[in-house]
C-alpha cells in the first residue's frame, strides 16, 4: 500500500510514475473527492470535539456557581450525537481510502525502465553459453515420459489439468534440487530456514498484495460461512507475514529467510498459455528468499539477492540471463524487480526461474512492520523477496540441458551427492 501522504503531497506526480505501468492505476479524480469529503468532515469533528469540551467545562463552572447546568448538559447531548455521526462518516471515508489504496499498485523505482511489455525489458547480464548439441534435441516432456518417470495423463485423471506424478529417480531428483537450494542458501548465504505454512488467512494475503486484487488467482479452502482459508501462492506470503505486526530491533536486521514449500495457483488469467509440461502448474514446488531489511539497505539487499539465486544456476552449470523488467511487466507490489531466466533448448529460448523483487515499504505498510531506528522511534521496514529458485523449472532445464543421444539424462555434478552416486537418469523396466 502507498503512504497516503505521498498522494495528498504530489497525486500528480505519483500518478504519473504509476501510470508507466499500464492498465489502471489511481484514480485521481476519486481520489481528489475522498479527500475533499474526509478534510470537510474531520475539520467539523475537530471543531465538535472542541465545542463539547468547552461546554463540559461550562457544565463544572455553572455547578460550583451552584447555577442551573441542565441547558448546558443538553447541548454538551446534541454535540456529542453530533459528534458520533461525524465520526462514524469520517471512519467510514478513512474505509474508502483505505479501500481504493489497496487496489493501487507501487510505484515503480527511478531506476526501472519505462515500457509496456516484456520485450521492452533490459538484460543486465548473460551467463554461460547454450550447449551445442548434435543430436535432435526433445523437450522436458518427450525427456520425462520417455524416461517412464514423468506422468501427465495419471496426474489428470487424480486431479484434473496441469498436474504431474514424477516417479523413482526423477521424483528423487525433484528432492535433491529443493535440498540443494536449501543447503547453499543457509550454509553459504546466511538464510534461516523456516517451515511455513501452506494454508493462510486473509489478513496475510492481505499483507503481501494478493488480496483483495488477485483473489481470483487463489485457492480458497471456506473452513465457516464467515471465514476460509487460501492456499499459498508462494512462500514469501507466510514467511514474510512472520514480521506483520512486529517491531523489529534494529540490530536484528536485516532478517533473512529461505522456505521450501509447494505453491498453489489457479492462473486464472493464462487459459491456453504454457498448457504442455511442467512450465505452469496448478501445483509446483519453490525454495523461497525473503529479506526483511533497514530501508537504507534494501536496493543492496536487491542485488545480493538476486546473486544468491543465480549462484544455483551457476553451480548447477545453466546457461541463464538477467533482466530488470520495465514498468509495464512488473509485479503489482513491486518497485523494481530482475526476472532470472534460465535457457531451455526445448523451447529454444530462455525462461523465467525466478522473480527478484524489492517492495520498498509496499508490504510492510499493509502488514505494520516495522523496526525502531536509531532515535528509537517505530519506521517501515522494507521487504525483499525471490525463488531460489522455482524447483520444478530447474528440473526442467536440468532435464534438458543435460540430456544424451540415448534419451538418458545426465545428473549435474552439484547433485549427486544427493543422488546416491547416481550419475544418470535412465529408462527402468
Amino acid at each position: 500500500m502507498l503512504d497516503i501522504q505521498s498522494l495528498r503531497n504530489d497525486l500528480d506526480a505519483v500518478a504519473a510514475r504509476i501510470a508507466t505501468r499500464g492498465g489502471a492505476g489511481i484514480d485521481t479524480a476519486q481520489f481528489r473527492a475522498l479527500e475533499a469529503e474526509r478534510k470537510t468532515l474531520q475539520t467539523r469533528t475537530q471543531e465538535l470535539q472542541a465545542q463539547r469540551n468547552q461546554a463540559s467545562k461550562r457544565i463544572g463552572q455553572a455547578k460550583a456557581k451552584g447555577e442551573d447546568a441542565a441547558p448546558i448538559m443538553a447541548e454538551v447531548a446534541s454535540l456529542g450525537d453530533e459528534l458520533k455521526a461525524s465520526e462514524a462518516g469520517l471512519d467510514a471515508l478513512q474505509k474508502k481510502l483505505s479501500d481504493l489504496l489497496l487496489g493501487v499498485p507501487n510505484v515503480p523505482h527511478e531506476s526501472v525502465p519505462v515500457g509496456h511489455s516484456a520485450e521492452e525489458n533490459v538484460e543486465a547480464r548473460r551467463v554461460g553459453e547454450p550447449r551445442r548439441f548434435d543430436f535432435a534435441v526433445k523437450d522436458h516432456v518427450d525427456l520425462g515420459e520417455g524416461l517412464g518417470l514423468l506422468d501427465f495423463a495419471v496426474a489428470t485423471r487424480i486431479a484434473g489439468a496441469r498436474f504431474v506424478v514424477m516417479k523413482g529417480e526423477l521424483a528423487r531428483l525433484h528432492r535433491a534440487l529443493a535440498q540443494f537450494m536449501l543447503d547453499v542458501h543457509t550454509g553459504e548465504h546466511g538464510y534461516t530456514e523456516v517451515y511455513a505454512p501452506y494454508l493462510v488467512n486473509a489478513d496475510s494475503m492481505r499483507g503481501t498484495g494478493q488480496l483483495p486484487k488477485f483473489e481470483a488467482d487463489l485457492f480458497a479452502v471456506p473452513r465457516d460461512r464467515d471465514e476460509k482459508l487460501y492456499l499459498i501462492p508462494t512462500a514469501e506470503v507466510p514467511v514474510t507475514n512472520l514480521v506483520r505486526d512486529e517491531i523489529v530491533p534494529l540490530k536484528a536486521l536485516p532478517l533473512k529467510f529461505v522456505c521450501h514449500s509447494p505453491c498453489f495457483r489457479s492462473e486464472a488469467g493464462s487459459y491456453g498459455k504454457d498448457t504442455r509440461g511442467m512450465i505452469r502448474q496448478h501445483q509446483f514446488d519453490k525454495v523461497e528468499l525473503v529479506q526483511i531489511c533497514h530501508p537504507d539497505a534494501s536496493y543492496q539487499a536487491l542485488e545480493q539477492l538476486t546473486a544468491h539465486a543465480e549462484t544455483i544456476l551457476t553451480k548447477l552449470e545453466l546457461p541463464y540471463r538477467t533482466v530488470v523488467l520495465c514498468t509495464g511487466d512488473m509485479g503489482f507490489s513491486s518497485a523494481k524487480t530482475y526476472d532470472i531466466e534460465v535457457w531451455l533448448p526445448g523451447q529454444n529460448t530462455y525462461r523465467e526461474i525466478s522473480s527478484c523483487s524489492n517492495f520498498e515499504a509496499f508490504q510492510a505498510r499493509r502488514m505494520q512492520a516495522r523496526f525502531r531506528n536509531d532515535k528509537g522511534k517505530p519506521e517501515l521496514v522494507h521487504t525483499l523477496n525471490g525463488s531460489g529458485l522455482a524447483v520444478g523449472r530447474t528440473l526442467i532445464a536440468v532435464l534438458e540441458n543435460y540430456q544424451n543421444a540415448d534419451g538418458s539424462v545426465a545428473v549435474p555434478a552439484a547433485l549427486r551427492p544427493y543422488m546416491g552416486g547416481v550419475e544418470k537418469l535412465t529408462r527402468t523396466a
